[in-house]
């Protein structure tokens, strides 16, 4: 994470807003300050920003408190809300608020950025870009262009598409070295495009060291660019879970498999680990807005309509798959569960395998307790109330029937199968994750199921 250096002199005089405190702002605006920008973030939830400015982080990705902490001590990067505070003298402004799906059709609802992109162009007192890091559908920024215009005419600026490709868990690796970094211009107007890239070619600078490569693109390309890399991810997951799914009726081994498959530098080895579905806040959200997005150009994309489908019925199919690992019914049982959250790395809840799959064992009759690092708080509001929340792993091991691994925690890799099977009522173990070894849990006395592994 240290391949690049901080800029001195001029460089540190780039000034720019990040519009939003969430996920991708705190991350994105707390990576620049690194970089040596001064960043300003703006907040309006006054407990986020209250606890921003105390040093306190609303979110859990590994780095993020230490990345805050010391760029705020060097005064680079502020915390406020007043909107035109930030944007004064800021060469760039980012718009990197929430885009929840909306309600009854699955499409961004882009309240959030329209109302951003009229506050800033109340604040606009010079020549800026306005940069949209929020996933957005095609034609949004060309929508911000025309808020802007309408709400401030004399305003000086540009707008241009700058997608995020943030991975939970790793975000700060992925901003310090990033596989690329997706700018969108109004190529159409080819003087105004120049001068927006050369103030976001100032931006990134820094990446230069790492030889981090910039693709500038129109804004509409810009736009789908985020949508299809996040479907196309979704789409190889729900695809090896449909290979496990087969090696398991036909004796074969999926870890074998996807090594095969990986090996094969067109596919690549990523994004190929079998599991209960997937969740997060990125991938259930963009394949569906995808999807509303191809409807209403009236070009269908069936397989990003299938991914959807094929996910949704894998998580609703897993409570299954558990009970006929307890002979066919979970009712009266007690069922340990290992992990919470969608991923490792993350307090993220959104769209976990755990919300339907807790739901439906408790509706079965099941008792639950769990753990996770550092998910549950996050998970209390979304699961059944009578979940038993645990301190470790163990201690969720102790007189159950079956133990069931949702999340693949390091963690939870390194637990013994002897103390396992000495602290378990019966010892059914439902790895839904593969990371136990078979021989090991079966030499400990433990009835171990996993997925797509004969």
């Amino acid at each position: 994470m240290r391949g690049w250096q901080k800029r001195e002199g001029g460089g540190q005089k780039v000034r720019i807003a990040m519009i939003g405190g969430g996920y991708v702002g705190l991350v994105s605006g707390a990576c620049f300050a690194e970089f040596g920008i001064n960043v300003s973030i703006v907040e309006t939830n006054p407990e986020r920003l209250s606890a921003l400015r105390d040093g306190r982080i609303p979110i859990y990705e590994p780095g993020l408190d230490a990345l805050v902490a010391s760029n705020s001590q060097a005064g680079r990067l502020t915390f406020g809300d007043d909107i035109a505070q930030a944007v004064t003298g800021a060469e760039a402004v980012f718009i990197a608020v929430g885009t929840p799906p909306r309600n009854g059709d699955g499409a961004a609802d882009l309240q959030y950025v329209h109302a951003a992109a009229r506050q800033i162009a109340e604040a606009l007192t010079g020549y800026a870009v306005i940069v949209t890091k929020s996933t957005v559908p095609v034609g949004t920024s060309r929508r911000i262009a025309e808020i802007i215009r309408q709400t401030r005419p004399d305003a000086d600026f540009d707008v241009a598409s700058n997608p995020e490709f943030l991975r939970e868990g790793s975000a700060i690796g992925d901003f310090m070295r990033p596989d690329r970094v997706i700018i969108g211009l109004d190529q159409r107007l080819p003087e105004r495009a120049s001068r927006a890239e050369g103030v976001l070619r100032q931006v990134y600078r820094p990446l230069s060291v790492v030889e981090a490569p910039l693709l500038f693109t129109g804004l509409e390309t810009a736009e789908l660019t985020k949508y299809a890399s996040n479907s196309f991810l979704a789409m190889k997951i729900s695809f090896i879970n449909e290979m496990a799914d087969l090696c398991e009726k036909l004796g074969a081994n999926v870890h074998d498999l996807a090594r095969g498959m990986g090996m094969d530098k067109r596919i690549g080895r990523d994004f190929l680990q079998p599991g209960p579905g997937y969740g997060g806040s990125c991938f259930p959200k963009d394949t569906l807005a995808l999807s509303r997005i191809a409807q209403e150009a009236h070009s269908a994309c069936r397989l990003v309509e299938t991914t959807v489908q094929v996910n949704e019925a894998r998580k609703a199919g897993m409570a299954g798959r558990i009970a006929a690992a307890c002979g066919g019914s979970v009712a009266g049982k007690t069922v340990g569960v290992l992990g919470l959250t969608f991923k490792p790395e993350t307090d993220d809840m959104r769209e976990s395998a755990s919300i339907p799959i807790l739901h439906r064992l408790a509706e079965a009759g099941a008792t639950i307790r769990a753990y996770d690092p550092v998910g549950m708080a996050a998970a209390k509001p979304l699961l059944p109330q009578d979940v038993v929340y645990c301190t470790d792993a163990l201690e969720v091991a102790e007189g159950a029937d079956v133990l069931v691994v949702l999340t693949e925690w390091n963690m939870f890799r390194a637990l013994s199968p002897a103390e396992l099977a000495k602290r378990m009522r019966n010892g059914v173990i439902v790895d839904l994750r593969n990371i136990f070894d078979p021989t090991a849990m079966r030499a400990a006395g433990l009835t171990y199921e996993s997925v797509g592994r004969p």
